[in-house]
């Protein structure tokens, strides 16, 4: 197929990340006033939503997967649900085919994100859980005191790696929700980007994603960056040329319903000022 052919996709895939408190899971439930919600709810912070108004919360199905270091259900049932495939889980255990549940008759949900439509979006909250779900089902037999070794590294790498790749070519809408990590670059200098895995792992995975948003208060606001140019040492960046920085309130219905704010020339960067404030903070939050 000639490129001249080819049209981009419908769907998009959005990493929004952050310090604890920035807005995310807000800027996410505030999808719901124009799209329905599918909302895999894996560190219980779904509760900031219940400020949304009524007709806003039915548009919301939450599915709560209780994740613990003695029950690592999320990375299990993410990886069988990302595929797209029919999947049941129950309301209890957040399990896909549970069988005490099934015996039961217990409450379950059943999706089928495949088929999902453009006017629903699957939102992950969030991969910073995830992966202390992978990690936790890696060393499931192991002591509380064990060291992680080479190897476990390397498994998780490969479960984020099966899991982000589904995101990756998803023909649905999806929205994963994580936190901020420092890590040095292969150039060398210190770069604020999502965690997801591994450090290693965590510089490269805006790749999996049409959009990588940073979030923060900055003067008493919530701010959001979107453009590969928003601030040197904050890895965000959008496929689609939007630029959630310029003015009002942010928000990210424009970007699934296609209405782009193009973002600057490459040359017309953002004062480095910007960044170093937020690894500032990150760096004070450490201490």
């Amino acid at each position: 197929m000639k490129l001249s052919q080819r049209t981009a996709s419908k769907s998009r895939r959005i990493l929004l990340f952050g310090p604890p408190k920035s807005g995310k899971t807000w800027l996410a439930g505030q999808l719901a006033k124009e799209f329905n919600l599918i909302w895999f709810d894996l560190e219980n912070g779904v509760d900031t939503l219940l400020k949304l108004p009524d007709e806003q919360k039915e548009r919301v199905e939450v599915i709560s997967l209780p994740d613990t270091r003695s029950f690592p259900i999320a990375i299990e049932t993410m990886l069988k649900v990302i595929k797209g495939g029919p999947a049941e889980i129950c309301e209890e255990h957040g399990k896909v085919g549970c069988a005490i549940c099934k015996k039961a008759s217990a409450p379950t949900n059943k999706i089928e994100l495949s088929s999902l439509g453009l006017d629903t979006i699957v939102v992950v909250d969030s991969l910073t859980q995830l992966t202390n779900s992978a990690l936790a089902h890696i060393t499931r037999n192991q002591n509380d005191d064990y060291k992680l070794e080479y190897d476990d590294w390397g498994n998780l790498g490969k479960l984020m790696d099966i899991f982000l790749s589904h995101v990756q070519n998803a023909p649905f809408h999806i929205v994963c929700i994580t936190h901020e990590n420092e890590v040095v670059m292969v150039d060398g200098k210190e770069k604020i980007v999502p965690t997801a895995g591994t450090r290693n792992f965590s510089r490269n995975v805006a790749k999996y994603f049409d959009e990588v948003y940073y979030l923060q208060v900055k003067n008493g606001k919530h701010v959001v960056g979107s453009s590969t140019t928003y601030a040197n040492n904050i890895l965000t960046g959008s496929r689609g040329g939007h630029v959630l920085e310029k003015g009002g309130e942010p928000s990210l219905i424009p970007v699934f319903k296609g209405e782009v704010k193009l973002a600057a020339p490459l040359h017309q960067a953002t004062p480095a000022s910007t960044a170093m404030t937020a690894l500032e903070k990150m760096r004070a939050a450490k201490k």
